[in-house]
């Protein structure tokens, strides 16, 4: 059977071929690029606004490393006496005051934190320890007032506000302690303050340390400290167990200050420095036994001497400083 003539078969176009190398290029997006462009520098722009933390770095908290006696960065877990007075620390402070110190009388007192070559330490530049970026340690000459200040950031950079009211006359010393950000470790300096004798002043404002023991009652309260081991020995760790009681046997009302449930800051005779302790426990923030708080601490002292422990102490509400006195033997 005849089926007719055969359809001519349709050509087939040839199949595109790849250039060398790989896929055809696309022709470039100039509006997407411009878009990107324009987005980034957006970002850059708002980033720069916005606060970029310390300007200090490692170096601003460094001394000549050929020069001797140079304050050394602070390793919590190796609570040590800090010479303070007699090293060179990296960090300045200096302390001016509107008119004359005078015992019994509030000081406002304007601190000014510098670095070596005369950078100022503003609060960008410092960490929050133990709830705040700034300690002072007030201590008058006999060791006998003994005040824990927190100043607050001044109007310029490197400015601190803080006040105080000295129950003594005489030529306070006051050690700054501070952990710069750009370290992570902390850092100490110092400065004296001259305060005049006045109608408020509690007591003879005389040197001497004073007549203090293992075990202090005040407020109600008996706290005893004791060490291990006994008697102390210079350039040895010492183990100090801090336990507060009431003679009555009620609880005690033990709670945080500045993030543990007790401080204890140690000075010696000459204020030549100071050793600033927190409890060891795990639990920092862990409730003692509220019947008889203990808590127990680390300190290594390199001298044999006197000194006079004071605990800082949150009962009921109420901070309470009580001092200690702790014999130290060679």
């Amino acid at each position: 059977m005849n089926a007719g003539p055969k359809r001519a078969a349709r050509p087939t176009l040839p199949a595109a071929v790849p250039p060398p190398g790989g896929t055809p290029a696309r022709p470039f997006a100039w509006g997407q690029f411009a878009a990107i462009t324009g987005v980034a520098l957006a970002i850059f722009v708002i980033m720069r606004q916005l606060p970029t933390g310390t300007n200090l770095s490692h170096m601003d908290f460094r001394v000549d490393p050929r020069g001797t006696n140079v304050i050394e960065f602070c390793d919590p877990l190796n609570p040590q006496f800090i010479p303070v007075v007699a090293v060179r620390s990296p960090v300045t402070m200096t302390l001016t005051t509107g008119e004359p110190a005078v015992a019994g009388r509030e000081v406002h007192a304007l601190i000014t934190l510098r670095t070596g070559s005369g950078k100022p330490v503003a609060p960008e530049d410092l960490l929050v320890t133990h709830t705040r970026q700034l300690h002072l340690l007030v201590i008058d000459p006999s060791l006998e007032d003994y005040q824990h200040v927190h100043p607050v950031p001044g109007r310029k950079p490197g400015e601190w506000a803080a006040g105080f009211t000295p129950r003594r006359s005489g030529v306070y010393r006051i050690f700054g302690d501070f952990t710069p950000a750009a370290t992570g470790r902390g850092l100490y300096a110092s400065v004296d303050l001259p305060v005049q004798a006045g109608a408020g002043e509690g007591g003879g404002g005389g040197a001497g340390v004073p007549a203090v023991a293992a075990t202090m009652e005040r407020n109600g309260y008996r706290f005893v400290l004791t060490t291990t081991p006994r008697p102390a020995r210079a350039g040895q760790p010492i183990d100090l167990r801090f336990a507060i009681l009431r003679p009555d046997g009620g609880p005690v009302p033990l709670g945080p200050v500045m993030g543990a449930y007790a401080h204890l800051v140690a000075f010696d005779e000459a204020r030549s420095g100071f050793a600033h302790l927190h409890p060891v426990e795990p639990g920092v923030l862990q409730a003692p036994d509220p019947k008889t708080p203990v808590l127990n601490f680390k300190l290594t002292i390199p001298r044999a001497g006197r000194y006079t422990v004071w605990a800082q102490v949150n009962l009921g509400g109420e901070e309470v400083f009580v001092p200690h006195g702790l014999d130290v033997r060679e």
